[in-house]
């Protein structure tokens, strides 16, 4: 997958994934739910879909919050598979909180 540029990320988590930060190489988001179980049920959802995608997060548990972070490894930065991901992660996030 092709490396996407710092404006294409900028514009794109700015257009679509608003609540996302850009760390260098990566975006990130920390959440919080209403419990530990909500906080492990949202991983779970997210570890299928991570799955499906073949695509995995770098990511912190503790208690009721997850902290995500998100990129391309092989691409040595952000791809468009980040951004599905962490779209994925926003739609299910809704689903928990």
């Amino acid at each position: 997958m092709k490396k996407m540029t710092n404006d294409e990320v900028v514009a794109y988590v700015t257009q679509h994934l608003p609540k996302w930060n850009i760390e260098d190489l990566y975006i990130s988001r920390n959440l919080k739910f209403k419990s530990f179980t909500e906080a492990f049920a949202f991983m779970t959802a997210m570890a299928i879909e991570c799955e499906k995608m073949d695509h995995h997060p770098e990511w912190y548990n503790s208690y009721n919050k997850v902290n995500i972070r998100l990129t391309t490894h092989s691409a040595d930065g952000l791809t468009m598979l980040d951004m599905r991901l962490a779209s994925v992660a926003e739609l299910l996030y809704q689903k928990f909180s």
